[in-house]
């Protein structure tokens, strides 16, 4: 069988790899620890799959897509959702570790998602610094709640005293993001030219810069869809139904949802663009998720062509 034409599929759990290859049938199972990956990786590199899916598992794929990454096999991390639809589609009801990476298998050649590069160690950093930032933000507004209601001035006590933990926590956070950027040449660039745009503030230009680093190399169809700003069609014969948009990077979607929101008051093009839609009879709600896309797209052509915002620039649409 000719390595191009073989599709691995790779279950995570916690403890076990399970693996199936398409379409020769093989399957094995490895232990999910440096061990287990470094001996996977071997295995596969004697194979030259084509592609090699896993799913996104909450963390617990991480150390085999570095392995995976390192060892220059062409792997895709993808959403679980999707795989789970498509496993429906195809009439694969029941779900075990065996039967997952059977589906990841059939996923990757009949769909063939396209192979990204793992991100650096620094950009993997900063990712978890912001999803830290998330979390004490989130704790922070729902110990604020709390203090709203009739407590007991014991208990009062006890929430001012978090709250003013966790401030210092969310400003410990702050500094931190700072340091990193600022230890990176290429993110100060990166975070120069996003900050350059009216509306894209520290918060949402270090969001994207590390949950979004395919920003600036796909066109702006692939970013739409890749965010979660995309509309797709919802139509039956002559039946024309309403354009949504799901799925996408969640936290790379609320902070444009900000920064659109902040964009439609101070930025000219996207506040005309806003007005405009909203004349035309867009529902608000429908008219900012066109902003974002609009945005999205005007931050990608910035970074593809490593120019500064300028109204008249011809990246913008």
């Amino acid at each position: 069988m000719e390595g191009s034409q073989l599709f691995v599929g790779i279950d995570v759990s916690k403890a076990c790899l399970d693996v199936a290859v398409r379409p020769t049938g093989q399957r094995w199972s490895f232990p999910n620890d440096e061990g287990g990956c470094a001996a996977l990786a071997d295995k596969l590199k004697s194979l030259g799959p084509a592609l090699v899916v896993l799913e996104a598992t909450g963390g617990m794929q991480v150390l085999l897509t570095a392995v995976l990454a390192e060892a220059a096999l062409p792997a895709a991390v993808v959403n679980p959702k999707q795989v789970r639809d498509f496993a429906r589609a195809t009439g694969k009801l029941a779900k075990t570790d065996r039967i997952d990476a059977q589906v990841l298998a059939h996923f990757a050649e009949a769909v063939r998602p396209e192979p990204r590069p793992l991100p650096d160690a620094q950009t993997q950093a900063l990712k978890a610094r912001l999803a830290r930032r998330r979390q004490l933000v989130s704790m922070l507004t729902m110990e604020k709640n709390r203090t709203l209601g009739a407590l007991p001035r014991s208990l009062r006590s006890e929430l001012q005293a978090h709250i003013h933990w966790l401030e210092e926590a969310l400003k410990e956070s702050d500094d931190e993001l700072g340091r990193m950027l600022r230890d990176s040449p290429l993110w100060r660039e990166k975070e120069a030219l996003l900050r350059s745009v009216p509306g894209i503030g520290p918060t949402v230009s270090l969001t994207l810069v590390a949950q979004l680093p395919e920003l600036g190399t796909l066109d702006s169809k692939k970013i739409a869809a890749l965010v979660g700003v995309a509309p797709f069609n919802r139509d039956s014969g002559t039946l024309r139904g309403r354009r949504t948009v799901w799925g996408g990077r969640a936290p790379v979607r609320a902070a444009l949802y900000m920064a659109a929101l902040v964009a439609t008051r101070y930025n000219p093009v996207i506040r005309a663009f806003y007005t405009r839609l909203c004349k035309a009879g867009k529902a608000k709600k429908a008219a900012l998720t066109a902003c974002m896309r609009k945005l999205l797209i005007i931050l990608n052509a910035m970074l593809k062509h490593q120019s500064p915002w300028r109204v008249s620039s011809s990246f913008v649409p």
